[in-house]
């Protein structure tokens, strides 16, 4: 119904400031990650037709009972899918930092 929105909105918010972020943290790795996600999932949305191009867009926000059914939906995959989501960013972060540039500079030359 919804659960596209909470990556969305944490990716609005990391957008936003991205520049607050060290380099070392590759946050546009973040932040294409959450884009990807949330524009794949609205496209599925859109396909199963809980996205109309007509107010109120969302299919949920017309039925009370099926908006606590889509405000459940955001807490019960939107947060777990997003907070997956920035734990496997974390860990390519930490991967790459701990031995990819590591590797990289650590070459030494023989003369």
């Amino acid at each position: 119904m919804a659960c596209f929105l909470v990556p969305t909105i944490i990716g609005g918010v990391v957008h936003h400031h991205k520049d607050k972020f060290s380099d070392r943290l590759h946050i546009n790795w973040l932040t294409a990650m959450i884009w990807g996600g949330a524009v794949g999932l609205a496209i599925e949305h859109i396909a199963h037709q809980e996205i109309v191009p007509w107010f109120p867009f969302l299919t949920a926000m017309g039925n009370p009972a099926d908006f606590i059914a889509m405000l459940r939906e955001m807490a019960m995959v939107g947060i777990p899918m997003t907070i997956a989501l920035v734990a496997v960013w974390a860990i390519m972060v930490v991967v790459y930092e701990k031995f990819i540039v590591k590797n990289k500079f650590s070459f030494k030359t023989t003369a």
